[in-house]
């Protein structure tokens, strides 16, 4: 039963968040549908029941009442990678998650703040090398200089990262950049 999550739309019917996904379980997704504050649009075809009820699983819900994207999104270690497109930004490899760092350009023991302005994803090699120095003074060069993105460039860019499994009901609500195989 876990394998049955339900695609989260919101009122406008785009998912609250391509990446990570906006996805709820299926018993999350039944008690947003029995309490009414979302519409199934599309279902599964496993049905659940209780003695006096039956109701088939849903696969995509939107939300009755519209969530606004925050206007300036949360400096958090996912998104500045999410943002870096999860590249080192001094070699441009792309890596997991778990195998980037935080580099400071301006480095903190030399007065660096971390802000989005200073702070940039950094594959360990990378870091290591720079160290303590400037870009300038360790011979690297960023691909990208840091700014702050906003909401919709974080959506967007999540959009280019897929995720492993989707099912069929979800593809009219999902728009990646690249083309998915059906399984």
């Amino acid at each position: 039963m876990d394998s049955y999550p339900a695609l989260v739309l919101n009122a406008d019917f785009r998912p609250l968040s391509y990446f990570p996904l906006s996805l709820w379980s299926w018993q999350e997704a039944v008690k947003a549908v029995v309490s009414e504050r979302v519409n199934v649009v599309s279902e599964y075809d496993r049905v659940i029941h209780s003695p006096s009820w039956r109701m088939r699983l849903p696969s995509v819900i939107s939300l009755k009442e519209y969530i606004p994207a925050a206007r300036r999104p949360a400096f958090t270690r996912f998104n500045v990678f999410l943002r870096d497109h999860f590249a080192c930004q001094y070699c441009g490899h792309p890596f997991p998650a778990h195998d980037l760092t935080f580099d400071h350009v301006i480095p903190r023991s030399r007065g660096g703040r971390t802000t989005w302005a200073n702070v940039v994803a950094a594959c360990a090699p990378c870091n290591l090398r720079k160290g303590s120095h400037l870009p300038r003074e360790a011979g690297m060069h960023l691909r990208r200089w840091p700014t702050e993105p906003t909401s919709f460039e974080l959506q967007e860019n999540g959009r280019s990262f897929p995720p492993n499994y989707l099912h069929q009901s979800w593809r009219d609500f999902l728009y990646w950049d690249s083309e998915l195989e059906p399984f």
